[in-house]
């Protein structure tokens, strides 16, 4: 049973390399309806792919027979109505990839890709990004020679135009493209899915520290499942992959919810989703959820940068000492305690320079914070956060630049106080069926939500210190739980 077919016009085509019972022609895939019941991958090499040719065709069918095909009946027709590709947007935006061809490359300059590679380094974003949005093996690109953001023509490269150099590079993209078949045993069955985890190697206060992330990654292989860390830098690849898993702290104008949104566009699994990141990394916003879905929380007023209450306004509402934040601040970066009118003003005037809005919230101090971690309605850890040493908060930035934080006590989910887990499901099903790390402080036997926290930690040696490598599992089987779900329907 072959794994893949590369349907080319010819076989004396490929007589420049190694022989392989996968190369078909064009006429054979066509004509032999018992092929649509082997392959699982067709790679169309036809010289000619324009409308109702016979390389057209080969895609149609290999879609109609619900095979994976490249390229695609869907970027062939992208072909004939040669719309222009614009570099400035999607591109700048996403993987802030500017090396197009200086002025004096750009007379007659031509970028030829292989599989989504090229020859040049430099070019290697800029190839990826044209690949994702023309995914074809072979691809001829021309640029305008005004304007280097503006791409003149696309189109797809035959193997007959190919030098003995091309016929190098293609061989190897066509490899690396397919490692997967070409390089694993034939008995080894194929992961059933793809998991990109997307995550930044240089972030300060990572979600999951390398050892939580390597656990992933080698608890999914055992699972069937293709884990790949991905960073920013490989942003363009997401299309590859069947989900995607966030473990870099999100913010809504920031690549984490872009990339959100394209896998939610693209009928991907998606954890953290766009509606959950906007819900939860702003304050004033889960604030207004939690008010109106009647979640006990401390008592809390908002500042408004156009019409400023007195600090005997608030003080008599709040108490004399209160906690003032920024809507979006995480790790307890932009929370500050507030003592006295003087420090109130003072707070507020470098504040309000990051948002036209604040939260002031009454100070209800704690040993410790709860975090319950909530995945798809379920409490799946639990964890006693505790007050950095002489500190009222978890983390203590000092001005130096050096953080210290509390203690953390894991504790099975069953030991919690039943009021702590029961609101920590209920707030989170109004935000959604995610993965949340819902703070909490017990107070005389009632439960106070300070904050959801859409991106939780998980790290190895305290979130996994109960359930172990077992944690992961759970996280990797609501993949896979979801995944077949979209598959069967």
């Amino acid at each position: 049973m072959n794994s893949v077919f590369i349907i080319i016009d010819s076989l004396d085509l490929w007589a420049p390399y190694y022989h392989t019972e996968s190369v078909i022609t064009a006429i054979q895939y066509l004509q032999q309806e018992e092929l649509s019941h082997h392959s699982h991958l067709v790679i169309n090499l036809c010289s000619d792919l324009s409308y109702h040719s016979e390389g057209y065709y080969c895609s149609l069918l290999a879609q109609a027979r619900k095979q994976k095909v490249i390229p695609s009946v869907e970027t062939l027709n992208k072909f004939d109505t040669c719309t222009p590709l614009k570099l400035d947007s999607l591109l700048s935006r996403l993987c802030q990839c500017h090396e197009i061809p200086s002025k004096e490359e750009r007379d007659g300059f031509q970028l030829d890709l292989f599989f989504g590679k090229c020859e040049n380094p430099k070019y290697e974003r800029l190839a990826r990004f044209i690949f994702d949005q023309y995914p074809c093996p072979l691809l001829r690109i021309s640029f305008d020679h005004q304007q280097p953001t503006q791409i003149t023509a696309i189109r797809p490269l035959s193997l007959a135009e190919l030098d003995n150099h091309q016929q190098d590079l293609f061989a190897n993209s066509l490899d690396l493209f397919n490692k997967k078949v070409w390089r694993q045993p034939r008995s080894k069955k194929p992961a059933r899915y793809d998991l990109a985890i997307f995550y930044d190697p240089s972030e300060t206060f990572p979600p999951s520290n390398k050892s939580a992330l390597q656990l992933f990654v080698s608890e999914a292989k055992k699972m069937n499942i293709n884990a790949e860390l991905i960073s920013e830098k490989d942003a363009t690849r997401l299309m590859e992959f069947d989900a995607l898993f966030i473990r870099q702290t999100t913010a809504v104008n920031h690549v984490t919810y872009q990339l959100s949104q394209m896998a939610q566009q693209a009928d991907m699994v998606v954890i953290d989703d766009p509606a959950s990141i906007i819900c939860c990394t702003n304050k004033v916003y889960l604030k207004e959820l939690m008010d109106r879905s009647g979640i006990p929380a401390p008592k809390s007023i908002l500042l408004f940068k156009a019409m400023v209450p007195s600090y005997e306004e608030v003080s008599e509402y709040l108490g004399k000492t209160m906690v003032m934040k920024i809507p979006d601040g995480s790790f307890s970066i932009g929370v500050s305690l507030v003592s006295s009118e003087e420090e109130y003003f003072a707070l507020q005037e470098a504040l309000f320079q990051r948002s036209s809005i604040l939260l002031v919230q009454e100070f209800v101090p704690t040993e410790f914070d709860w975090r319950i971690g909530v995945l798809n309605g379920e409490c799946i850890y639990a964890c006693k956060y505790f007050m950095a040493r002489g500190h009222w908060q978890i983390y203590q930035h000092k001005s130096s630049g050096h953080t210290k934080s509390g203690k953390v006590e894991t504790i099975p989910v069953h030991m919690v106080p039943r009021q702590v887990t029961r609101i920590a499901k209920k707030v989170s099903a109004i935000i959604g069926k995610g993965l949340y790390g819902v703070d909490i402080k017990s107070v005389d036997d009632q439960a106070l939500v300070i904050e959801v926290n859409d991106n939780p930690s998980i790290d190895h040696g305290i979130e996994d210190k109960v359930l172990g490598n077992e944690l992961y599992r759970i996280i990797l089987r609501e993949f896979i739980a979801r995944l077949n779900k979209k598959r069967r329907s």
